[in-house]
């Protein structure tokens, strides 16, 4: 963690696999929470028996949802995982900004809107990544024009006010590089990808299919990034993942990518420190009212 300190690194963020499988977690976050805006990520299935070992140490918690319902479960292969999934986030939502993560595949296209539905009664957010279409996924990525609409669909909803973290400039990139030849500026540079045994993955988790190289505490993470070759990668547009197009789209002169990515995204930090300071504030001396007898 050190070396993602002086490489500058503001955010880190934990996934699996399962990570609430490790025994460790909690100290792993402590850690990490002292130095990053964290975050973790989690099929749900373990939230409620570890929520009060984690929340503490969470700036957002991402629970992964496939579909609702059985469609979940049989994409998941265990029964009652939606159950479970949804049972973690209503007792997480309380103590930790949570966030349902769900992947578009062609075996839940027609579940986005229901998820978009199920996230605003939880009162929660939502993030949703297409299924990318390299060698694990391809199977489950889902057909041109049927994701055509449901991109359509999901940008109106979020216009609509829908609770949809990624932002209208980020369906427009994917309809305008997949649909009609007009590629967004990939900028991979902006996140640092580490494989699972603490290896820097260059130049995207993506291409490389999570095969990592050098480990990250034995180099100087800020000439490696100064001195690798970028510029093949910036027209890739093979994938529509949030944590790679979402930072490229970023523009300081755009005004609303500035009021929801900043000003917005401070006002909800600012609110929950207020009242998490309320929560650890003790409590007073119960007042006695004496009588003469």
């Amino acid at each position: 963690m050190e070396a993602l300190v002086r490489a500058g690194v503001s955010f880190l963020g934990f996934e699996g696999g399962e990570p609430l499988l490790r025994r460790d977690l909690p100290a792993i976050l402590e850690e990490a929470h002292a130095r990053f805006h964290t975050s973790l990520v989690t099929n749900g299935w373990l939230l409620e028996h570890r929520l009060t070992e984690i929340a503490r140490h969470l700036d957002v918690l991402f629970v992964s949802l496939d579909g609702i319902g059985e469609t979940h479960d049989r994409l998941r292969g265990i029964p009652r995982s939606f159950e479970r999934a949804v049972a973690g986030i209503k007792a997480s939502r309380h103590d930790v900004p949570t966030v349902i993560s769900y992947t578009v595949t062609r075996e839940n296209l027609d579940h986005a809107e229901r998820v978009v539905e199920l996230a605003d009664s939880l009162d929660v957010g939502l993030t949703v990544q297409v299924a990318y279409d390299y060698r694990n996924a391809e199977p489950m990525s889902p057909d041109r024009a049927g994701l055509l609409q449901t991109i359509e669909r999901l940008r109106d909803l979020k216009r609509s006010g829908a609770p949809i973290m990624e932002s209208v400039e980020y369906f427009d990139a994917i309809v305008d590089s997949w649909y009609r030849g007009r590629p967004w500026r990939c900028k991979p540079w902006l996140t640092i990808n580490i494989d699972p045994t603490g290896r820097i993955v260059l130049p995207c988790y993506v291409l490389p299919e999570y095969h990592g190289g050098v480990p990250a505490w034995e180099v100087d993470i800020r000439r490696l990034w100064n001195s690798f070759d970028w510029a093949p990668y910036a027209t890739c547009n093979r994938c529509a993942l949030a944590c790679y197009l979402e930072p490229s789209l970023f523009r300081w002169t755009n005004f609303a990518h500035v009021r929801e990515r900043v000003v917005a995204a401070t006002w909800r930090y600012a609110r929950r420190a207020a009242r998490d300071a309320m929560r650890r504030r003790p409590a007073g001396p119960i007042p006695i009212e004496s009588r003469d007898a």
